[in-house]
């Protein structure tokens, strides 16, 4: 008996020799459990803006140029490419010198020049003289009419050499030089030096970089909401690596669904960014006037609780799960119209935790 009493007494010694704590220090321990829950959680905050208009969807698009945007450059006349300045993809000014071309039709056309400008000087030697001899009655009135007859078609003649003197731009010997009739980049360079240069083909092609458009693909779900005038906007990658946000607007959308793709055609303007580049694809964000106004938040932030979607309020340190009406979602962003003002922060991460905390 008085073997298994010792353990017992010792264990009694060893808990009398620990230091006592108070009620307080144990309040303060159990405070520090309650009061700290959200210590492991790494939660960013967002906080909602009000907007204007409301991003209806996302779709696919392609960036294309507008079609005055495109300018082909072409020769006069036929000849050979003495030099070329430029290369496809370098930027020109307007005015620039492409190319310098020679022909021989300029030379035969200044030879012509100088043949109509003779015929009109005899022309009205002849009508002066023809006139006067019959006012005087020497001849017939007839003849004095055809030689004024054949003074007009001279001049006519004199006018169209001089036309296209002026149209060939050429010197002396017959080199014209095609100049960028817009700024932009050369999109197609179809003539090499000592190649020859057809008037009817375009040796140069100048592409307008101020201005791009997007053909869109919407859905049938959208295509009813879409109208032109709404607002766009496209996310790119800037020059230092960061993301901009370039904004353009609708122009027109088609009448009717693609039976094939069930699908849409519409097409947007969009400004130029260093990311906008023809032919590249983009996703576009759709945004039109809801009837009202509502605030942005990263749709991360919302969860569904129950039958009603939720988005987590903060209140000091803490949160507390509100229920929202969630009027569109788009991309990474979602429009709430009731149950969140601007201004207010919510919980944009850890919230599956914040869910699971809130129904403890």
């Amino acid at each position: 008996m008085a073997l298994r009493i010792l353990p017992t007494l010792a264990l009694v010694a060893v808990l009398a020799a620990l230091p006592a704590c108070s009620d307080t220090q144990v309040a303060e321990t159990a405070q520090g459990e309650v009061a700290d829950p959200l210590a492991g959680l790494d939660i960013k905050d967002a906080t909602a803006k009000e907007i204007s208009e409301v991003p209806i969807g996302s779709v696919p698009g392609v960036v294309t140029l507008p079609p005055e945007a495109r300018v082909a450059v072409t020769a006069p006349f036929p000849g050979a490419a003495v030099r070329v300045y430029v290369i496809e993809g370098q930027a020109v000014r307007r005015g620039q010198a492409l190319a310098l071309v020679r022909s021989a039709e300029p030379v035969q056309i200044r030879g012509d020049l100088a043949r109509a400008q003779a015929e009109v000087g005899l022309a009205e030697a002849r009508a002066k003289r023809l006139v006067q001899l019959a006012d005087e009655g020497v001849i017939a009135q007839a003849r004095a009419d055809e030689a004024r007859a054949a003074l007009a078609q001279a001049r006519a003649s004199l006018a169209e050499q001089r036309r296209l003197t002026s149209l060939a731009g050429a010197g002396p010997d017959g080199t014209m030089t095609l100049s960028a009739p817009i700024s932009g980049r050369v999109a197609h360079v179809g003539v090499e030096t000592g190649g020859p240069v057809d008037g009817m083909s375009a040796p140069f092609v100048i592409e307008a970089t101020g201005a791009y458009q997007i053909e869109l693909q919407l859905p049938e779900r959208l295509a009813k909401s879409v109208r032109p005038g709404m607002s766009v906007q496209v996310m790119v990658t800037g020059d230092d690596g960061t993301p901009v946000e370039v904004g353009g607007q609708v122009l027109t959308v088609a009448p009717s669904i693609d039976p094939a793709t069930r699908s849409v055609l519409a097409r947007a303007s969009i400004g130029a960014a260093p990311g906008i580049v023809a032919g590249r694809n983009v996703s576009v964000t759709i945004s039109g006037n809801a009837g009202g106004s509502g605030v942005a938040i990263p749709a991360s932030a919302i969860t569904r609780i129950g039958d009603a979607d939720h988005v987590f309020v903060k209140k000091g340190k803490s949160y507390e799960a509100r229920k929202v009406t969630v009027v569109s979602r788009a991309g990474d962003n979602a429009v709430i119209g009731e149950g969140l003002k601007a201004g207010e922060t919510v919980a944009a991460s850890s919230v599956a935790e914040l869910k699971a905390m809130s129904a403890e």
